[in-house]
This record gives structure tokens, C-alpha cells and sequence, in this order.
């Protein structure tokens, strides 16, 4: 329930405020890594945020108005003051999550380089958080997003994921998604050090931070290295047991990372070696339409690989439920069905055929996100 906060009248910086109120609710997770969490900030802030959505949103303040407050704000940024800092950065978050025009003026403004320098040094966990956030809040404008990578925002972020409080941590991952949306950027969040720390989000964070992280580690698996450097940090195992747990909420989006996983031979032995077939075939089984339509295309690809691996499959019991989805899934799903089918059912030794429909099943056995 959310509950209003009224003010008759304030003034800052010689501007007067009249007649604003905000609501504040109970904090809730994101999934979809669009802005900060709203409804978090102290009380003792509170007219201090009416300032700021006044500031964000009014149409009776003018621009001049505005612009002077963010440079205001960037300058405490700078503040030898940490409670200064802290304001500062707090209030940026806010005027850069409430109007998307502000996170162009507050970027102009400089504030990119010092909020960089708070994620990078700051031993403060709300200093830290406060700064991480602004940053993801300024990352959702496009023309921010390479600024940001030339101005050495990745590597602070990567500390964030491992050092920061719960928060910070997932508001870095989302930072790093946004971020990694411009494909430059892939390889290089991959080669400084953000896959480890993404793959410990995904196993120990909470729900919100699994979420998160499975969401950034989908962008940056797009590319083979971040493949390979996934494995290595040991996904295949929370990725597993993600799937597995159909309470968890996480069957479909670890399944879609497995899905880019899978077409690099270290991923699809350690998909065997963490048990993951059985889980795929009971998904075949009993999971969603859209979480059938998954696993059956991760198993096409595994399949695809070797005899060895359509033996295990089969040896679990996957071609009943496969008969059954390739009469009742989606039309996808009934492609895939028939595609594994055939394989699974052909000789030992397989034939020209089989070479052909196996490269057939391989052409269009890419999964993508609904």
C-alpha cells in the first residue's frame, strides 16, 4: 500500500515549491533492469525528493531552473563532504530515473567521470550503492552507453559485483546489461573479469539478483568467448538447478542462457556432466509450452553433437514425451520433436540422411527469447 506524502511549501536554491506530494510504496524487485527500485530512500530525505520530482517532472519549472540544480548536484559529486556526496548521488539517481530527458542533461553535465570515481573507490555501502544506481539510471539513455565504456565505467562495475551490498550488486548487473547492448561492449565486459561474478549472482543472489544476472549473463553469452568464459566460472551448475526447480521462477531464463550455451562443445559436456539431461527431458515432460519449446531445442542441439550424447537422451526416457509434444506443442516445438526423433531412432552407424537432416535440424535449431 502506498501511502502520500503531502508539503504545502518549501523552498531550495531560491525556487519555491508549492502544493507537491509523491507516494511511497514498498520496495520491489525489478526483472526487467529499466531503473532503480523505487520507494527505498530515508525518510529524513523526503523534501528533498519532492524537490527532485518536482524538479523532474513539473512543466511550471523551467529548464534553466533544472539545469542549475543538476550542476549543483555534479559539483557535490565532487565534495570533499561524503554526506554531500551522498545526496548528490541520491538525487541524480532520482531525477535520471523519473525523466528520461535528465539523463542526457546530468550526463552533459559531467557527472558520468566523478560517479565513476564513487563506484571505484568508495568504501561507503550507500555511497557505493547510491553511485552504481545513478549509473544504471543514466545507462538506460542510448547515447550514454558508449560514453560510459570510453570513460572506464566497466571495471567499477565488476568491483560492484563483487564488493557491493545486495543492491549494488544487482544494479551493477543491470548496468552491465545495459552497458553490454552495444555490441563493442560485449567482449570487452567479458575480458575484464564481469562472468565470474555474474555466474555467483546467479547461484547465491537473491531472487531479484538471479534474475538480473541470468538477464546480463543472456546479453553477453551472444558472444563465443563469454561462452567459454561462463563455463569456466562453473554456470552450468546453478543453470541446472534453476531448471530443476520449477518453484523457482527461473525455469525460462536459465533455459534460454543454456540455449546459447549449448553450441560450444565445453558447455554441452558440462551439461552432461551437472545431470542436466534428466532435467531437460522431465521439462519436455511436464514444464510449459514455452519451457517444452526450450529444452527440446537445447536437446536437438546436444544431440546433434555425437551418438554418445542421443544414447543418454534416449536412455532417459525422452522419446515418449517427445511423441507426445511433437502432437500437441507449438508449431516450433513440433518441428523440434519430430528433428530429435529422428535422430534418436536412426542405426548406430547413422547414414547420408541423417548427416542431411541433422544439418537441416541445425539451421534452425536457434532459440530465442519470446
Amino acid at each position: 500500500m502506498e501511502t502520500g506524502v503531502q508539503s504545502n511549501s518549501f523552498t531550495y536554491m531560491g525556487r519555491s515549491f508549492c502544493g507537491l506530494s509523491i507516494h511511497d510504496g514498498s520496495s520491489s524487485a525489478f526483472s526487467d533492469c529499466n531503473s532503480d527500485r523505487s520507494g527505498e530512500f530515508p525518510t529524513a530525505s523526503s523534501q528533498s525528493r519532492r524537490l527532485l520530482i518536482a524538479c523532474a517532472s513539473s512543466e511550471n519549472n523551467n529548464n534553466s531552473s533544472s539545469d542549475e540544480l543538476i550542476r549543483q548536484l555534479v559539483s557535490d559529486l565532487n565534495s570533499p563532504s561524503p554526506e554531500d556526496q551522498k545526496q548528490a548521488a541520491l538525487e541524480l539517481r532520482l531525477l535520471a530515473k523519473n525523466k528520461p530527458e535528465n539523463r542526457i542533461k546530468i550526463a552533459e553535465a559531467g557527472a558520468i567521470r566523478p560517479l565513476i570515481d564513487i563506484i571505484s573507490s568508495s568504501t561507503d555501502s550507500q555511497l557505493h550503492e547510491y553511485g552504481v544506481t545513478a549509473i544504471l539510471n543514466l545507462s538506460l539513455c542510448d547515447e550514454n552507453k558508449e560514453v560510459m565504456a570510453a570513460a572506464g565505467a566497466i571495471k567499477p562495475l565488476i568491483r560492484a559485483l563483487k564488493v557491493g551490498n545486495p543492491a549494488a550488486k544487482e544494479n551493477a548487473a543491470c548496468a552491465l546489461l545495459r552497458l553490454s547492448q552495444v555490441d563493442s561492449n560485449k567482449a570487452a565486459i567479458g575480458r575484464s573479469g564481469a562472468i565470474p561474478p555474474l555466474v555467483n549472482l546467479l547461484e547465491n543472489g537473491n531472487f531479484r539478483g538471479k534474475k538480473d544476472a541470468s538477464t546480463a549473463l543472456y546479453s553477453l553469452c551472444s558472444v563465443k568467448d563469454n561462452k567459454v568464459r561462463a563455463v569456466q566460472a562453473g554456470i552450468m551448475k546453478p543453470l541446472v538447478e534453476l531448471m530443476a526447480d520449477f518453484q523457482s521462477n527461473m525455469v525460462d531464463k536459465s533455459a534460454f542462457v543454456l540455449s546459447l550455451l549449448v553450441s560450444v562443445a565445453e558447455a554441452r559436456a558440462a551439461l552432461v556432466d551437472e545431470g542436466g539431461i534428466p532435467v531437460l527431458v522431465e521439462i519436455v515432460e511436464v514444464g510449459t509450452q514455452r519451457q517444452k519449446e526450450i529444452a527440446v531445442a537445447i536437446l536437438l542441439q546436444l544431440c546433434e553433437d555425437g551418438l554418445s550424447y542421443r544414447t543418454m537422451v534416449a536412455r532417459e526416457g525422452a522419446i515418449p514425451p517427445l511423441v507426445a509434444l511433437s502432437q500437441t506443442g507449438t508449431s516450433r516445438a513440433k518441428q523440434k520433436a519430430e528433428m530429435l526423433i529422428g535422430l534418436l531412432r536412426q542405426p548406430r552407424s547413422g547414414n547420408a540422411a541423417a548427416a542431411a537432416a541433422t544439418a537441416t535440424a541445425r539451421a534452425s535449431s536457434d532459440v530465442s527469447v519470446a
